[in-house]
């Protein structure tokens, strides 16, 4: 498993708010969700992303953009065009002075906008999770992040079945979604000009690489230097040298790192109990790992989940 997958297949979407909308200009969408992160994909016409801190940025048609929460942006016809609409975090939709809009945008199933044949269609999928690993991912991408001319086929699958009403079709959607997010994602730190995270770029190193799908293969087993540094053909030095160069620290710090934002994520997204998700992260008790997780956090697992 890469780091990439990981960070992943944790907090998957569930229950993902996803709509197909259509709206003629001049429109302007205010959004105040704080999904930790959002995926529109442009389908017709242009628009503009308007972060709230911030240069402009033009979407086209094909053009995937990906946005990290909790920030407030607006997506408009032009970036003059003042908001006349406001996403709350409830994914309800009302006038600036609070007035609700959701009968009067309501346009069918997973449909939404002021016109079902307006000359901009967007689809828009926003994730409600809220767990650590997520973090890791998105403190590696800036407030917005487009991919342009993506050109997915996915794209048109996803149209096409966010339309239907079907037994279990929540969950076709969350899993296109995902699939979605996962190639925007490759595409945006696969750019030549990208400024992907380390772990992403260790992933091509000869050494590193194997060693990270070594730990993220089995976080529970007692990792150190010495078994980590054999396991790939390379002395202790050797790979502690590289390692750090690659990712910033050492093996045995982001270890420790990718198994407390693990722990993290079990304890928002499970009923597991502390001793099991301490032992499926590696640590031996749950007082080893509430010790751990209050030095890295500054609060313990219990309050945490709690929070």
């Amino acid at each position: 498993m890469d780091a990439l997958t990981d960070l992943l297949d944790g907090p998957r979407a569930r229950g993902a708010f996803m709509i197909r909308a259509s709206m003629n200009p001049p429109w302007a969408v205010r959004i105040q969700d704080e999904a930790p992160i959002s995926l529109m994909c442009m389908v017709q016409d242009d628009a503009w992303a308007v972060p709230d801190e911030g240069e402009p940025l033009r979407v086209s048609p094909g053009d995937m953009v990906i946005f990290r929460g909790p920030d407030h942006y607006t997506v408009a016809d032009d970036p003059a065009t003042k908001p006349q609409i406001v996403i709350h975090p409830d994914q309800s939709c009302t006038t600036l002075d609070g007035t609700s809009l959701s009968e009067e945008m309501s346009l069918g199933v997973r449909a939404w906008g002021d016109a079902p044949d307006g000359s901009m269609v967007m689809l828009v999928g926003a994730y409600q999770m809220r767990g650590a690993v997520t973090r890791r991912l998105l403190s590696a991408l800036p407030p917005i992040a487009i991919v342009r001319a993506c050109g997915s086929p996915l794209v048109d699958v996803l149209g096409e079945e966010m339309g239907k009403d079907e037994p279990g079709q929540d969950v076709v959607l969350d899993r296109l979604l995902d699939l979605l997010l996962i190639a925007t994602l490759r595409a945006w730190f696969s750019r030549p000009d990208a400024e992907a995270p380390g772990w992403y770029r260790a992933h091509g190193d000869a050494v590193v690489g194997p060693a990270l799908r070594l730990l993220h293969d089995d976080l529970s087993h007692p990792w150190t230097v010495a078994d980590l540094a054999s396991r790939v053909g390379v002395s202790r030095a050797a790979l502690a040298q590289r390692f750090a160069k690659q990712l910033g620290e050492p093996p045995m710090s982001y270890l420790t790192g990718i198994r407390l934002a693990q722990a993290a994520d079990l304890l928002r997204e499970s009923d597991a109990t502390l001793d099991t998700v301490a032992r499926q992260v590696g640590y031996g008790n749950a007082f080893a790992l509430s010790t751990a997780f209050k030095r890295e956090h500054g609060i313990s697992p219990q309050d945490y989940r709690a929070g």
